[in-house]
Order: C-alpha cells, then structure tokens, then sequence
C-alpha cells in the first residue's frame, strides 16, 4: 500500500502511549504528582544538588570543572523553567514548540549530564587530596549520575512510538540530531587549540566538515522547535534525507583524512602517545594534544555511524496520513 509524506509536526495531548499511564496534567500542582512530574522534580534536585556540593567548597578549576558546573546550573535552569510552565498552564505562550522542546531538552541534559559525570571524576576529582573537598566532589558526582538517568529517563518515556503521530524531536531522527550536534561541540572542545589542525590543508577540511555539519543539524533543530518546517522550499522529509546523505559523505572524508594526517608519519604524524611530550605527566585539568587527537578520532567515527543511522531512518516516511 502506498505510504504518503505529510507534515512533520502535530501534537497529541496525552502521554498514555508513552508508559506514563495517564493524560498529562496542565496548569495545576497536579502535574508534579505525575510519574513525569516526580521525575523532573528529581532531576531538579540532583543538580541542584550537585552544582551546591561544588560550589559550597569550590571544588571546581579549569576549563573542565568550569564545564561541569555549567552542566549542572544550566540542565537546573530549564527544568525549572519546564516545570514553571506546566504548573501554570503556560504552553501556549513558550516561544518554542511544547511538542518538540521538553524532550530536546531532556536528550540535551542527559548527554551534558553524562559528560559530566566522566569529564568531572576524571579530571580533577582524582586530583584531589583526601578531605572534605574530595567528599563534596564525589557526592556531586554521584548526583550528576543521578541526574543523567533521570533525564534518559524521560527520552525513553516521551519519545514517538511505532505508529505514534507526534513532534519531530521526539524521533528516532530527531534524537539523533541532539546527539550529532553534541558531538560535535564535543569535537570542537578538543580541537579548541588551532596547533592540531593549522599545518594541514586535510586537517583544516576535517574542521570544515564538522561545523558545516554542525551547522546544518542545528538548522534542522531550530526549524522544529520553532515550527518553521514549512518555510523551505523542499518538503521537510526531502530535506533531512539529503541533509542526512551529505553529512554522511562529509564525516566519510573527515574519518579517512584525521587520522591519517594525525597519527601516520608518512604525513607528518606521531603514531605513538610516547612521543608526545606533553602526555609524558599527568596533569589535572588538562588533555594533552595526542589524547585529542585520538578523541576526535573516536568522536569523529561515533558521529559517522550517527548520521548513517540518520540518514537510514531518514530515508524512511517518519509521519504517514492515516
């Protein structure tokens, strides 16, 4: 039977098909003693927590530290303001889309929260002497794990089901647009220093793919939340399959020519961490210039397999007239 491509967004007013049992409940206190409102008021908690054990002992330094405490305030922000604004029945007046935002939002939260809570340990709570400070920055981490299970939670709760008519974001395709686009800022933290890329044409392309792709995902993001789909020229669906499509050829080149520019001699790479001098000591705070570049590797062949499965259920109509 034919399968006909319609809009990509229209909104359902109840969550029963998401595991939450019951509709959702707007514009009353109510909405907290629901499964997903007990479960934001835990994510609420835990990084307020956490940024609070940090900051009572100042237990943050460098630009990792400054990440993860950034992660916490910001991740306690917005679910602050959701919840503000399911309590007073506000949806209507949010600038963004109600159907797309809370769970761009939550993917967001749940992969910050989670680079937290690797970043934090590992570079500067191992680092510390034993002592009060320590306590507090293990505790804080404990919350942040808390935390990033919390907001997982609530993607595997709200996402679209088979046969589910609902906002873009809360995809398949959707999701892994959130994941592209964190990888890459990811990417461009470890490439932040210009040294590893300047002295290569291949390298400076490498750069080029990422925030081109970068980019383009982020449009396709916006356009969602915004509810702008209908303003391109292509119909939307024909618009993240070819998005899909080049990314996939972009991070293909990227994948090939890092690490062969990064860690190949023939092309003036160091194949062998020893070499770097800069990774002869451990130091906190700091990711030596090898370390990078074999993150980026990795980040680099994550976000390909990323895209690829992008651009598998891209090919696929995401919203069918029934």
């Amino acid at each position: 039977m034919p399968v006909t491509v319609t809009r990509t967004t229209i909104t359902t007013t109840t969550t029963s098909s998401s595991g939450l049992g019951s509709p959702t409940i707007v514009g009353s206190p109510r909405a907290l003693t629901q499964p997903l409102g007990l479960l934001r008021l835990l994510q609420l908690v835990s990084t307020c927590v956490a940024f609070s054990l940090v900051a009572s002992v100042s237990a943050w330094t460098g630009s990792m530290g400054n990440w993860s405490m950034f992660t916490w305030c910001f991740c306690f922000s917005v679910t602050l303001i959701i919840l503000i604004v399911e309590l007073c029945g506000l949806q209507a007046r949010f600038p963004l889309s109600w159907r797309n935002f809370p769970i761009t939002f939550a993917c967001y939260a749940a992969l910050f929260c989670l680079s937290a809570s690797i970043i934090y340990p590992t570079t500067y709570v191992q680092f510390l002497s034993h002592g009060r400070t320590r306590d507090h920055a293990i505790a804080a981490t404990f919350f942040s794990c808390i935390a990033c299970v919390a907001y997982a939670t609530e993607v595997a709760w709200t996402r679209a089901r088979p046969g589910e008519i609902t906002g873009y974001m809360a995809t398949v395709p959707g999701l892994l647009k959130v994941l592209e686009t964190f990888v890459a800022c990811i990417i461009f933290a470890f490439i932040s220093d210009t040294n590893l890329y300047q002295h290569q044409p291949a390298l400076e392309w490498c750069v080029a793919v990422y925030a081109i792709c970068f980019i383009l995902a982020a449009i396709a993001i916006l356009l969602n939340l915004g509810e702008c789909t209908n303003v391109l020229p292509i119909p939307f669906p024909s618009f993240l399959s070819g998005l899909a499509l080049l990314s996939v050829l972009l991070y293909a080149t990227a994948l090939v020519l890092w690490p062969l520019y990064q860690f190949d001699e023939k092309y003036g790479g160091q194949p062998r961490r020893s070499r770097d001098v800069s990774c002869s000591h451990s130091h906190a705070y700091y990711v030596c210039a090898w370390d990078r570049r074999l993150a980026v590797a990795i980040l680099t062949a994550i976000n390909l397999l990323a895209y690829v499965a992008d651009l598998v259920h891209s090919a696929r109509l995401v919203f069918v007239k029934v």
